[in-house]
């Protein structure tokens, strides 16, 4: 069973972090589509070039800070009972391990890119990226808690959000010039965050289809019937965001081709 904190919170730093991409890879094709080459991660400008890694240390702090809370508060330090693993944890440390994985992705990207000791290429850093998400995609798939009904939809869709983000990845190292491939991982990272947004409001929001309920921290429908309708409107809510979605990257694409383009670009677009 999740919160709205709990899908709001990761909600919000995979969206920002895909609309990011988004923009700064649709911003250096249209500037010079000719030298294009795929990116894991985008520079911050300003102050200096003290904001470069400033999405790094975004994810390393956020997924640190929130791997803390899932092993050292969650749990209580309760970590083994009668020489096991606490069974009554085991949603924390499954969270904890997939946390574990994308703080890592972003301390290797930071060492990669400001020391000497792990000079990886960008290709490198995207399969990197993906095993990422690959652990997150199995935590999701395989979960301890189990997901059923309702909820269990919404899981689903997220697990097939995240496997648009792996495959992504692993096109851009595959495919170092294509645009398509940057702009893919982008996309797939806002979906995965507008989809933890909208987990958040219809399950444990102010928008429970009608019929549902959450009690007892289980989300029930009182008949099979309600319970096919709110499967049916998540499914329609996901078309509705990567429509959505899909609109504001060709309006960004307009947008950045008459302001940053190349002749050629804005006469296409003329």
């Amino acid at each position: 069973m999740g919160s709205f904190p709990g899908h709001a919170l990761p909600g919000t730093l995979f969206l920002c972090v895909g609309l990011w991409h988004i923009w700064c890879s649709i911003v250096r094709y249209v500037s010079n589509p000719g030298t294009f080459r795929v990116r894991v991660w985008h520079p911050v400008s300003g102050l200096d070039g003290r904001l470069r890694y400033l999405e790094l240390y975004l994810i390393a702090i956020g997924a640190f800070a929130d791997m803390c809370i899932e092993l050292l508060y969650s749990t209580h330090l309760k970590f083994i009972t009668n020489g096991i693993l606490n069974p009554h944890h085991m949603n924390d440390f499954e969270h904890g391990g997939m946390l574990l994985m994308f703080f890592i992705y972003s301390v290797v990207i930071l060492l990669s890119e400001q020391t000497s000791f792990l000079p990886l290429p960008e290709g490198a850093l995207c399969f990197i990226a993906s095993t990422a998400f690959c652990a997150e995609y199995l935590l999701f798939y395989f979960h301890s808690t189990s997901h059923k009904g309702l909820e269990g939809h919404y899981h689903l869709l997220l697990v097939l959000l995240v496997a648009f983000c792996i495959s992504s990845s692993i096109a851009g190292a595959l495919m170092p010039t294509s645009f398509a491939a940057d702009l893919s991982n982008g996309i797939a990272l806002a979906l995965q965050g507008l989809w933890f947004y909208q987990s958040a409001f219809t399950l444990y929001g102010p928008s429970m289809p009608n019929g549902c309920r959450l009690k007892e921290n289980e989300i029930s429908c009182i008949s099979p019937d309600h319970e096919i309708r709110g499967q049916l409107l998540a499914n329609f809510q996901l078309f509705s965001i990567v429509f959505g979605l899909m609109v504001g990257v060709v309006g960004s694409y307009g947008f950045a081709a008459k302001r940053y383009g190349q002749a050629e670009i804005r006469s296409s677009q003329g």
